[in-house]
């Protein structure tokens, strides 16, 4: 469908071969199976555990050793670049890695796809300094990384943060603050954990405008690379939540720890977003996988489940009822939690395959025009897969009956855990705002417009073009009134807020972009 020969070519990764795909996914794929799907349940039942004297957490059973059998087949480097200690391999790669093991175990997977945003915030953003003394720890897996951004009083609207980071003598900075909802901010996976944190300096400006990013080890680093034994920073506790059990949502408590500044002071928000995308991108994911768990354990169930005899007739007439399969409804649901599997999985991967690009981009205008391309998607990636991915582990659930709500088959732990995509790293109602504010309206419909051409030429070849011979008629007709209600949709609202006066009308009208039906 997405052509990978072509487009590896083309994005400068000819090295790729299908051979090398092949072997990666069989291997993580094996992985998958065999480690971190027995471990979900584990984890689920276990949770994390914290020692307030020690201010350490540890982790379920089998998953610190889950993931030092990870590091050391060298996946967490998998789309690294070479010259910070990677294999170099297309990101779009990285993703189907992600994608296996978002479905297998998504909570144990939040531990290297958290580390994955930091390095790519220090790789366009830190000095070759912290980029040599940090990357490599992180690309081999013996580090891992976090990003910091929440406060108790503030979640979304960061004008809110307080923490401060003062400057030194030496140019580095004393944080103090406290950070709250730090997914993997204390764990005993690795050796040191890498915070990206945003902060104030002294005299910085009000709101968003004044904050600053900076990087904060667990462990301060010596000038020979051995680590300090005191911690630069501590866990004071860890929540207890409605699912995602296995990983530990950390307050985190920064007091006169030491900390160094990424990039320019002033530009923390613009440099965060980069570690927010990418966190964005891969709780998608987490609506996918979810997705296609509930279809993996809904098909094998309703295959052997049999209750009445189907409308149509007998289907087993050897039984006393029908597997329940060949009952419309139990189809309806198997086949919705599939197509919303099979179209997200398309629209990441598609996605996945623009950061190719990013990465060979010999320009900055290349680079540029890329970035906004995918800065478009990815509020609706996040914000239309995780509900749907909600909706999906709800089916999953209803295929299985009164079975499903039991803990033994492992469909409500689904549910439990997909619930949280909806939530961080901006809820839905948030996504819708970054989407029709930011995306269409301050852009004036720049993103939107060069996205709309895309699909009306592709409408064009099917209606138009290859009206004949085309096999996709039908649904280019229904994708045709679907681009036409968004346009719509867009421009009243828009007439709407000019004519009123207010923009709250934007707020109270966002509902419609992101129907689940």
């Amino acid at each position: 469908v997405l052509d990978a020969d072509r487009h590896y070519q083309k994005a400068g990764f000819a090295e790729c071969t299908r051979e090398i795909r092949e072997s990666v996914l069989e291997e993580c794929a094996k992985f998958s199976e065999e480690v971190l799907s027995p471990l979900n349940p584990v984890g689920d039942v276990e949770g994390c555990k914290h020692d307030a004297a020690t201010s350490d957490v540890k982790t379920p059973s089998g998953w610190k050793e889950a993931y030092q059998s990870y590091a050391s087949l060298g996946w967490q480097g998998l789309s690294v670049p070479e010259q910070y200690g990677g294999q170099g391999l297309p990101t779009s790669l990285n993703m189907v890695k992600a994608e296996l093991f978002a479905t297998a175990n998504w909570t144990w997977g939040m531990f290297p796809g958290l580390s994955i945003g930091c390095m790519n915030t220090l790789i366009l953003c830190g000095s070759e300094d912290q980029k040599s003394k940090y990357l490599p720890k992180l690309a081999d897996g013996s580090w891992l990384g976090t990003m910091c951004l929440t406060e108790p009083q503030c979640g979304t609207d960061l004008a809110q943060v307080k923490t401060k980071g003062i400057q030194q003598a030496d140019g580095t900075y004393k944080l103090t603050g406290t950070k709250i909802f730090i997914s993997c901010g204390e764990h005993d996976f690795t050796e040191n954990i890498i915070h990206i944190v945003l902060a104030r300096t002294e005299n910085a400006p009000p709101g968003t405008r004044g904050l600053s990013l900076f990087l904060v080890p667990k462990y301060l680093v010596n000038d020979d690379g051995t680590l300090q034994t005191k911690k630069n920073l501590t866990c004071g506790s860890i929540e207890k939540k409605m699912g995602i059990h296995g990983s530990p949502t950390c307050v985190m408590h920064f007091e006169d720890s030491t900390g160094y500044l990424i990039g320019s002071e002033f530009k923390g928000l613009e440099q965060m977003f980069i570690f927010m995308n990418t966190a964005r991108v891969g709780t998608a994911l987490q609506g996918l996988g979810a997705a296609e768990l509930a279809f993996q354990g809904a098909l094998p169930y309703a295959r052997d489940r049999t209750s009445m005899r189907a409308l149509s007739g007998k289907k087993a007439p050897e039984k006393t009822a029908d597997p329940i399969i060949h009952h419309g409804d139990v189809r309806r649901m198997l086949l919705t939690c599939k197509a919303v599997s099979e179209g997200s999985r398309c629209m990441m991967y598609d996605v996945s395959m623009m950061s190719d690009f990013m990465v060979t981009a010999k320009t900055e205008a290349q680079r540029k025009a890329v970035d906004e391309e995918m800065g478009f998607l990815t509020p609706i990636l996040k914000g239309c897969v995780t509900e749907l991915g909600c909706e999906a582990a709800n089916l999953g659930v209803q295929c299985y009956g009164g079975h499903g709500y039991i803990k033994e088959w492992g469909m409500e732990q689904n549910v439990r855990d997909a619930r949280i995509g909806t939530l961080y790293e901006g809820t839905t109602g948030i996504q819708a705002l970054d989407l029709l504010g930011r995306k269409i309206f301050v852009q004036k419909g720049k993103s939107f417009q060069q996205f709309s051409k895309k699909v009306f030429a592709y409408l064009k070849q099917q209606l138009v073009d290859e009206r004949k011979t085309s096999a996709h008629k039908k649904e280019a007709l229904v994708l045709s009134k679907y681009m036409l209600q968004w346009f719509y949709l867009t421009a009243r609202i828009g007439i709407q807020a000019q004519l009123m006066k207010d923009r709250d009308v934007v707020r109270f009208t966002l509902s419609p972009l992101f129907p689940l039906k």
